[in-house]
Order: structure tokens, then sequence, then C-alpha cells
């Protein structure tokens, strides 16, 4: 059957006898048409649209086909796992089924000895086949099978980087069989690849449910209802994984995984919480691979990112990001630490955790249970002769009064502050019980943001709203006729609409009115007025203006930001 797929390919002239002989020669278990794919001689729906043709069969593209999913109910689902084929449709008494190896007869005549009909075959490729066993079998459904031993060539997709004791225990050895540690790999494995930022793995009175947090909203996967009795033995694998106390379920317990998925590193915090119904698990997933630090891509405007460009370039003051948790300060703060990054400048950061690693950047973690708090490690930084300095958070009033000494001595200091807008930053330092003046005198700017979703390019469509759409602050007479856009969903989005996210941003620069206005305790309402007189954007502008752009829709605006009142 190898033989057949590589003489038709040859043959017809797709690949030559050379490629075919060095494809043969790299084949690791698979079968020929995989290892020509994957050296990247020819595409596999060409190749299998040649091989359909040679053998009289037809080729079916999944993405646009609609699927008869009743079949499922009566289709023999191990033959779906061990051999990668999918019931598409029924036709009296034939039932068509997309396989991505024709020539393999054998799951094709036992499936029709299990249906009592006739099986037909349809070519289609292996990776659309294997998006829809994911999609309506579920996230495990295979090693919920135990069908371990067919596909045991991809238990190396994951890899971890640390080692780990099991402690011998029935509830370990449990928890390190084939089944259990397959399971918890293809969950942590799609997470990755639908770049889910956290998986939420919770026991509910019904049993476990799979969330995966995509561009900032929760996802509930589809998981196989067996899956269930599988809760404890998937728990006790992520906590030995995390090297935690698994016979611990009555408090809450803290860890970390580092992986290679794919060949990246993959950095996972895992935070374990008992629950009423049993231990519920949530891991943020840190794609070192993935992220690019890049000042200009984070979604700033032309005027805002040039004035923020010069700002991080002041030679001494604090510079401060806000926003929620989640809302993208720490890649403001990464990127901005990248660009100003020079063999001229030490830059020292303070942590909690330190999420990245950055070249180039000195880096401390925090450990507040051993004294090593944000304040007593800014104070051991400032006698290592930094330059610019990156404190997680201002948390406290000691940890501002470092910052702002540390500002005072000749450094540019960067931090995060947990308010709703820009201005309220000078009052919520000066609530912590610092003095106003000193506030007003070394606060240099204040970059408050929020993250959006981008409307997917490829389907996003175009619409003419009235004017009772639109909330009553839309700056409706920019809109001049042109269109706004929503989402609608295709088979590169996965169907959402949108595709990754970006930043929207309210750049407040502190000049002498408003220093006079923290001076005075005035209050942020009236220090956001004076921004807005001097050309500053507020969060809900600049969320308007990607609307105008086309690149987010108005579901996102109302979804990040709230009206503005500001008289």
């Amino acid at each position: 059957m190898i033989l057949e797929a590589g003489d038709i390919l040859v043959r017809r002239g797709l690949v030559n006898q050379a490629q075919m002989e060095e494809s043969r020669a790299a084949m690791n278990g698979g079968g020929i048409l995989e290892s020509v794919v994957q050296k990247g001689f020819i595409k596999e729906d060409i190749a299998l649209k040649a091989i359909a043709e040679e053998l009289g069969i037809d080729y079916i593209d999944l993405r646009e086909a609609n699927v008869d999913l009743s079949l499922l109910q009566s289709f023999p689902q191990k033959l779906i796992y061990r051999h990668a084929i999918f019931p598409v449709k029924k036709e009296g008494r034939r039932v068509y089924v997309a396989t991505s190896n024709p020539l393999d007869l054998y799951p094709l005549d036992e499936a029709a000895a299990a249906l009592h009909c006739a099986v037909v075959p349809l070519v289609a490729e292996k990776i659309e086949i294997a998006k829809l066993v994911k999609k309506h079998l579920g996230v495990g459904s295979e090693t919920v099978e135990g069908l371990m031993a067919a596909r045991s060539d991809e238990d190396d997709e994951i890899e971890l980087l640390e080692k780990f004791e099991a402690d011998g225990s029935e509830l370990s050895e449990q928890a390190q069989e084939a089944s259990v540690v397959r399971l918890v790999n293809e969950i942590l494995v799609e997470a990755i690849d639908a770049r889910a930022s956290d998986v939420h793995i919770e026991s509910q009175a019904g049993g476990i449910v799979v969330r995966y947090r995509i561009d900032g909203i929760l996802q509930t996967q589809p998981v196989p209802p067996e899956i269930n009795r599988f809760q404890a033995a998937i728990i006790s694998r992520l906590k030995i994984m995390a090297k935690l106390n698994i016979a611990e379920k009555r408090l809450p317990q803290d860890g970390r995984i580092k992986l290679r998925v794919h060949g990246r590193e993959i950095d996972i915090r895992v935070s374990v919480i008992p629950m009423i119904h049993g231990e519920s698990l949530v891991m943020r997933i840190l794609d070192k691979g993935a992220m690019k630090f890049d000042l200009r891509s984070l979604g700033m405007g032309e005027e805002t990112y040039r004035q923020f460009s010069e700002l991080i370039r002041i030679p001494h003051g604090i510079i401060l990001v806000t926003g929620p948790t989640g809302s993208g300060k720490t890649t403001t703060l990464y990127s901005s630490l990248l660009e100003i990054r020079s063999s001229e400048n030490k830059i020292i950061t303070t942590e909690d955790p330190v999420e990245y690693q950055l070249d180039g950047i000195n880096q401390i973690q925090v450990h507040p249970k051993i004294g090593l708090t944000f304040a007593a490690s800014l104070r051991s930084i400032l006698r290592h002769d930094p330059d610019i300095v990156l404190i997680g958070e201002i948390r406290d009033a000691e940890t501002a009064e470092n910052a702002i000494q540390a500002s005072l001595t000749g450094h540019t200091v960067f931090s995060t502050l947990h308010t709703n807008d820009a201005a309220g930053s000078f009052t919520r330092i000066i609530d912590m019980g610092i003095e106003p003046f000193l506030v007003a005198s070394t606060v240099e700017g204040i970059m408050a943001q929020r993250l959006v979703r981008r409307l997917c390019p490829q389907c996003k469509k175009p619409y003419h709203p009235t004017r009772d759409e639109l909330p009553r602050d839309f700056p409706w007479e920019q809109l001049d006729g042109k269109p706004l856009y929503m989402p609608e969903g295709c088979r590169v989005c996965r169907g959402l609409g949108y595709s990754g996210r970006f930043g929207i941003y309210e750049l407040l620069i502190t000049n002498e009115e408003i220093r006079q206005l923290a001076h005075d305790r005035s209050s942020s309402f009236e220090i956001k007025k004076l921004g807005l007189k001097h050309g500053m954007l507020t969060l809900r502008m600049d969320a308007f203006r990607k609307v105008l752009e086309g690149t987010t829709s108005m579901d996102e605006v109302l979804r990040a930001t709230k009206g503005d009142n500001i008289g």
C-alpha cells in the first residue's frame, strides 16, 4: 500500500524519484504520504486529490462540507480513533466516510460489517478529520477509549523540562497510567494550539468541565462524559507535574510546570483550590516562543506611540501603566524595556512572578514569605547601580515611597497600578499616604490600557448602523457614511469572528498644570478634564477610533470600556 501511494505521486510527476527515496528514508512510523508532506515536497491536499483521482474516489473539503453528526451514534468510534476516519453522510444503504488513507481498506471493511451496509470512502485531509474528532467527540476522547497503542508515536508531543518524583501511592500510580498521561497531554496541546492563555479544569456537580480562555473570553470545550471517571487522576497528574502534594486536598496550592511543546518552551503556572465538588485547577499558559515584545505592534495610534516612546526615554521619574489583571500591562512594560535596552544602561526588574525572561535585563523574583518584597528588593536594587528599574506593582505605601525615592535620586522607574483610568493613579498613590507634592513632582506619565479582540480579517462583515444602534457618545460625525464591521466566523478563526487581541490606550502626560492639580489633591475627574483639554484620548475614544478603522467591533468596545462622564 505504501508503494502504491508513492507510485501514484511519482507517476503523475508531483514528486520525483529522489524526493520519494528521501521521504522513505525519513519515515518514522507514518506512511509515505505523511513523510512526503512533512518534507515539504508537496501539499497534502494536492497529493490526496491526485490519489483520489487515480483511484476514482471523490475528494471532500471537510471545512465546507455538511457533516451528518447523527451517524456518530451508530458508527464504531474505535475506528475513528485508530484509523482517523469520520462518517460524513448517508445516502440510502451507503455511508460515506472521510479518510486520509483510501488505500487502507481494512477500517472501511470493518465499518461496513458493523453497520451492515456499504461504506464508500471520501478522501480528506488528516488534519481536518482530526478537527472534526476534537470538535464533536471532545478533547481527550481518544484517550478515554484507551487506544494508546495505535498512536503512541505522538506521546513525544510534550516534553517535561523538569523531573518529578511520584510518591508511590495508589492515587499517584493511577495518575501515571498511560491513558491519563495521554489525556492530560491532549488537553494541554489542544489549549496551546488554540492560543489559550488559561485552562480551567473545574469540578462541578455534573462532573468535570474544561474551559479555555482564548483572547480573554472563556470557552467551554466539549469533553466525553466518560472523562468524569478520570477526574481525580487528571488533577493528580497535573499536581505531580507541578510538584504539588497530591495527598493535600483541603488547602489551595500553587505550582509550576515547564514543558516543551512543538519545539517551543512553555511555562505553566498551576493553581489548585478545593471546591465543594472536588478540586478545581487553573493553569496560566506562558508561551515563550509565541510572545513578541514589540512596542510598535501593540496597537497604539501613531501619536500615542510617539508620545509614549519619548516618555520612556526620560532620564528620571516614574512611568505608570494601569489597568485590571489581564489588560496587557506586563507586555507593554516588557516591550518598553526592550525598546530602550542598550549596552550603555543597566535595567533591573523586581516581579511577582517573573513571567518571561528577557535577554540583557536583570530580573528578580520576589518572595514575600522570606521577606523579599517589592519594597525590600527595591532597596537592594538601588545599591546595585541601575539606570532603569521596573517594579512589578506598587501595592503599598512602602513600595510607593521607595519608588519615589528612586526617581528622586536619578533613576527611571516603571511600575503598574490597578486603577480604572490614568487620572485615578494620582489619587490612588496619595491615598496610600504619600505626600501629594512628591507624587506631583515624580510621576511623569501614566498609560491606562485594556485589551480588545481583533476582528478576523478573513470574515469580518461590513454593516451600516443607524444612530440608535450606536452609543450616545460615539463620534457619529466621523462615520461619514463609512461601514462598521461585525464578527461573522470562519474556519480561520474557528468560527469566533475574532483572531488575537490588541490594546486600546489612554496616555496622560504630566505637565505643570496637572502637577498643580495633583499637588492640590484635586479629584481624578478634574485631572482627567485637564488631560482632555491638552489632547489626551480616553480609552473609550481610542476604542471608537479602532472601530472606525475596522479592526474591532462595537460589542468589544462596550465590553471593555464605559462611557466618559466629562460634562
